[in-house]
C-alpha cells in the first residue's frame, strides 16, 4: 500500500507548487520560465510586434505591407532572454513593398475592397544584452 501513497503524496506536492506559482503570478511577480500577461503599452512588446510584422511582410506574397491594427493579448516569458507571445490583428496598408525604406508608421490602412485584416499569433525572442530580436514563430489567418 505504501507504493500508492508515495505517488499520491508527490501529486499533492506538485499541485501545491502549481497553486503557489499561480498565486505569485496573480500578484504580478514574474516567475522565470513561466509566461505571464503584460500590458499592451509595454515598449519591449511594441518592438517585438514590429519584428514579427516585418517577418510576416518579408514572407508574404502580398504586394502591400501589413501593420498592426489591434493587440488582443500579450505575454512575456523569461528564458535566456525574453520571449514575447502576442495575439494581434494586422491589416493591409496602402504602402507597396516596392517602395524602399518604408516606415510602417507612415502607412495608412487600406479602405474599401483592398482592406484585409488577419488574425495572427507571433512569438518573438529578444536577447537585450546581445541586441538581438528575432521572430521564432508566426501564423496569420483571415
Amino acid at each position: 500500500m505504501t507504493g500508492h501513497v508515495l505517488p499520491f503524496t508527490s501529486l499533492l506536492v506538485f499541485l501545491g507548487c502549481l497553486s503557489a506559482l499561480g498565486e505569485v503570478q496573480q500578484k504580478g511577480q514574474a516567475v522565470p520560465g513561466f509566461p505571464y500577461n503584460i500590458s499592451t503599452n509595454d515598449t519591449g512588446l511594441h518592438n517585438a510586434i514590429l519584428t514579427g510584422t516585418y517577418s510576416f511582410n518579408n514572407q508574404s506574397n502580398d504586394i502591400f505591407l501589413f501593420k498592426p491594427s489591434a493587440i488582443g493579448g500579450a505575454q512575456r516569458q523569461i528564458i535566456k532572454g525574453i520571449r514575447y507571445l502576442v495575439d494581434l490583428e494586422i491589416s493591409r496598408t496602402v504602402c507597396s513593398k516596392r517602395q524602399e525604406n518604408q516606415d510602417l508608421s507612415n502607412c495608412h490602412f487600406q479602405q474599401g475592397r483592398f482592406h484585409q485584416t488577419l488574425q495572427c499569433h507571433f512569438e518573438v525572442w529578444s536577447i537585450p544584452w546581445q541586441h538581438v530580436m528575432k521572430t521564432t514563430f508566426f501564423i496569420c489567418l483571415p
